[in-house]
């Protein structure tokens, strides 16, 4: 652990050995950016892996500190944890039954209602469909995930601080469906998602917008969070908006998970070339979200 004071532990994992997660953990602990009164904790291999170069034994490590970080956080040893960046594919070669670790820490929990969401600088999103293919987001949207995954993104903004939560929900189609002439989405489900949302009193809900614009408007101070139908459409505009501070939280577990909104670039390993602010503004999350340990 690093020198710091005693109180609640936040803990690292490496992430796959061979990309760049372990030199933007060292810099991020060595910043001088992380909060006081937390203490921090790496788990998984730091070294002895080939700089860009992926294997199954990097994978294997990269699973086996999730494993060991899940077991710390169900066990009270961590009240958090940070994740470093993995290789999804190098991990299902292994044999890794889980789309990501976002489904990897709600199955250890026996959290069912959970979601994905990503915040940095002026935006926040939330995701109603994550890890799946784009040709079968369509069949997947229903109207109470859209209400479940919108009460999830209420709470968490009101965890950071926001009073009542000004959300935002995008359409699916261009233009938000035109009425019904570009798709019927938005008059079928997502309205009457809306609707249902905008009876809770402790946020503001609104929709469906046109996906094209909502963004700007949020980044400008309209909005406190979008929540969108599908993955690229939160995340395009959340790493052009704020790639080096993005952060990736999971809603809905009993602890606090966040991660660096990047993968592994194993291109860039080992080349000095990778950038720690992602790393330290997930770890300055995850402390926000644990509050003061005074």
């Amino acid at each position: 652990m690093t020198p710091r004071e005693p109180g609640p532990v936040i803990g690292i994992t490496s992430g796959d050995p061979a990309g760049i997660g372990p030199e933007v953990i060292r810099a991020a602990l060595e910043s001088g950016k992380l909060p006081a009164g937390f203490r921090y904790e790496v788990l998984g291999e730091m070294s002895g892996h080939a700089a860009g170069h992926p294997t199954a034994a990097g994978a294997r490590a990269a699973a086996g500190a999730l494993d060991a970080a899940a077991a710390k956080l169900l066990g009270g040893e961590w009240q958090a944890v940070v994740t470093g960046p993995v290789s999804k594919k190098a991990l299902h070669e292994i044999g890794y039954e889980f789309p990501g670790q976002t489904e990897f820490f709600a199955a250890r929990a026996g959290v069912e209602d959970f979601a994905m969401c990503l915040t940095g600088g002026g935006l926040t999103v939330a995701l109603v469909t994550a890890h799946v293919p784009l040709a079968k987001v369509a069949g997947l949207l229903e109207k109470k995930e859209i209400v479940r995954i919108g009460h999830l993104l209420s709470t968490f903004l009101r965890q950071c601080g926001c009073g009542r939560p000004r959300i935002a929900v995008a359409g699916f189609n261009p233009h938000a469906g035109e009425g019904g002439d570009l798709g019927s989405e938005e008059i079928t489900i997502i309205a009457p998602a809306v609707d249902e949302l905008a009876e809770d009193p402790r946020s503001l809900f609104s929709g469906p917008y046109p996906p094209d614009t909502i963004f700007q408007r949020a980044v400008g101070g309209d909005f406190d969070g979008v929540l969108c139908m599908y993955h690229d459409q939160g995340l395009i505009p959340l790493k052009l908006h704020a790639f080096d501070l993005g952060v990736n939280v999971t809603l809905g577990l009993p602890f606090v998970r966040t991660s660096p909104d990047h993968g592994t670039a194993f291109d860039i390993a080992g080349r000095g070339m990778a950038r720690p602010e992602s790393m330290i503004a997930a770890i300055q999350l995850a402390a926000r979200m644990l509050g003061s340990p005074g």
